[in-house]
């Protein structure tokens, strides 16, 4: 076995020890082996844990806390190293892997992911930031969506309307945009909706979505509310003063974000990655098209063209991530390891975890570990009613496999 086979080796073996020793918040791990494949059940990680960065703080549907991606990185990688997600969403492992110092690589079907993700890799400075936001042209006669009415104020609407023409005159999707202006567009689609004066709507849906036109008007009926001014600029102001707290990444190796199907994902060379961590999308229970139809409206995202798989059965969703760990095989250096992350669905009825070790079988990989981080907290759809999170997750269910 080559020394770099042997270190992988100890690498996982490192981890299921550490994994069998850990003794966090007052709790023992607890162990059980099933089908051959050993579970660790504790809480590794918390909200309080270690405080994530400043620059995590932008929302989206159903992401993952920033320590999830942390605690492999550090255990699993070295500075350098290549650390990818194939559903990044929001960019939290990319993100983290930057603030590591390691070489951040990742993937979305939907064009919005880069948007979100690119800008937090290479931050402007806040005077970089006022700069820009003092010389755009903030006189937009008319506005577009009337629809709209329902989220803005008119007012609001004519700056929110002045500042996408903006952004698609001077920064249009597809190429290389000024940090300024990559950061101010992500910015403005992370305030575009949300609870507090902070955001530039009324009162709606917590910010990791948009409800419809018809479910705003009914919520403003429901408390007799109507849309304030809001003052578009200052908002992303405080809101990059905010992100902007703790400093940009260190330094760091160039990233590399692309855009398209997870099982495909021809643009990274054969072998190159040291870890995956991602969380693939979840049977039928979050819409994410339909939860980023406003922000793909101001980002000048078709979201019909947008081509994000709902999987209905159990059957459907395994051959998809088949799909996907035969690229992962590909792309993943022997000695490299993948976190996959699965949560869980339906009250605990499907165990996710196990479609995917099957699904898996006859591929690259060494049997999985399992691990379980087991976590109260309350879920967004008791909070708020949100229909399409009622079967959402309880707990960060992991399978970590080492690439042979």
């Amino acid at each position: 076995m080559s020394s770099r086979g042997r270190k992988a080796t100890q690498a996982l073996s490192s981890l299921a020890e550490f994994l069998r020793g850990f003794d966090g918040f007052g709790a023992q791990t607890v162990e059980y082996v099933e089908d051959g494949v050993s579970h660790f059940v504790n809480e590794f990680w918390t909200a309080g844990q270690r405080q994530a960065h400043a620059l995590h703080e932008v929302s989206y549907r159903a992401c993952f806390k920033p320590q999830l991606p942390e605690f492999f990185v550090s255990r699993l990688t070295a500075p350098g190293e290549k650390v990818y997600d194939p559903f990044m969403g929001r960019g939290t492992t990319v993100l983290q892997a930057a603030l590591q110092g390691r070489a951040p690589v990742g993937n979305d079907v939907n064009p919005l992911s880069v948007l979100l993700v690119r800008p937090r890799l290479r931050p402007p400075s806040i005077e970089a930031v006022q700069e820009r936001l003092s010389a755009i042209d903030w006189n937009c006669v008319g506005v577009e969506r009337k629809d709209l009415l329902a989220f803005y104020h008119p007012e609001t609407l004519r700056q929110i309307c002045a500042l996408r023409r903006w952004l698609l005159a001077h920064a249009p999707l597809g190429g290389e945009p000024d940090p300024a202006d990559d950061w101010i567009r992500m910015v403005a689609i992370n305030r575009l909706t949300g609870h507090s004066p902070g955001f530039f709507s009324v009162y709606t849906m917590p910010p990791n979505q948009a409800v419809s036109v018809e479910a705003q008007l009914k919520i403003n009926a429901r408390r007799k509310q109507t849309p304030p001014v809001r003052d578009v600029a200052a908002l992303i102001v405080k809101k990059s003063q905010a992100l902007l707290s703790e400093g940009a990444p260190p330094a760091h190796p160039a990233p590399l974000l692309i855009t398209g199907d997870a099982a495909k994902a021809a643009s990274i060379a054969d072998g190159s990655v040291r870890l995956i961590v991602t969380s693939p999308p979840f049977l039928d229970i979050v819409q994410y098209a339909a939860d980023n139809w406003l922000r793909n409206w101001f980002a000048g995202i078709d979201t019909s063209a947008v081509r994000i798989s709902t999987h209905r059965s159990e059957a459907a969703w395994a051959d998809m991530v088949r799909d996907c760990f035969i690229d992962f095989a590909r792309v993943v250096a022997p000695g490299g390891h993948v976190a996959f992350e699965v949560g869980e669905v339906r009250g605990g009825r499907i165990a996710l975890e196990r479609l995917v070790w099957q699904a898996v079988e006859g591929l690259p990989f060494e049997k999985p570990l399992v691990l379980i981080n087991a976590q109260k907290f309350t879920k967004t759809s008791h909070c708020w009613g949100v229909a399409n999170n009622a079967k959402g997750t309880n707990s960060n269910r992991v399978l970590i496999f080492r690439r042979r």
